[in-house]
């Protein structure tokens, strides 16, 4: 076997552990995000939508359907069940040019019995990192951009079709 193919079988091999490692992270923290969203009783999806809305928001319903990939109705549901439990609130823009839109906000009060629940992940995360250079982390961060990009473009293109 050549140098040159060694190199690429290599790099195939390394490729690999990558993709095999993100999916086994997404695995993993979609059971953590599951064990908290049953501490504050959130489903799955409702989690995603208040996520989005802390990050994003306030937002409006379609805004908010837009982001999470989500049909307008189903949306209805979940914000129902978001107000009922406290983490949303549903807002009038009385100025705006259609008096019956609306704008929904994340009651960021709410956020404290959410970090405490990631307070855990959260302190080994900060361990982890101390075993990094700036220099790594910023490469690290950098490549997780990308996944992330990546990860939004196939979306994107899936719910074209």
């Amino acid at each position: 076997m050549s140098s040159v193919e060694s190199d690429r079988r290599e790099r195939r091999r390394v490729v690999r552990a990558v993709k095999e490692s993100l999916r086994d992270l997404n695995i993993q923290l979609a059971l953590l995000n599951r064990q908290i969203g049953t501490q504050v009783n959130l489903k799955d999806v409702d989690w995603s939508c208040l996520d989005l809305l802390n990050r994003h928001g306030p937002l409006t319903p379609t805004a908010l359907a837009r982001k999470a990939g989500l049909h307008p109705a189903t949306l209805t549901g979940i914000l129902d069940r978001l107000q009922r439990g406290g983490w949303i609130v549903r807002e009038r823009d009385p100025d705006g040019p259609d008096r019956r839109a609306i704008t929904v906000r994340a009651r960021r009060e709410r956020n404290q019995e959410v970090y405490r629940l990631f307070s855990g992940m959260n302190a080994q995360m900060d361990a982890l990192c101390e075993d990094y250079t700036d220099d790594e982390l910023a490469l690290i961060a950098g490549f997780l951009q990308r996944t992330t990009g990546a990860g939004r473009t196939a979306t994107e293109r899936l719910a074209e079709d």
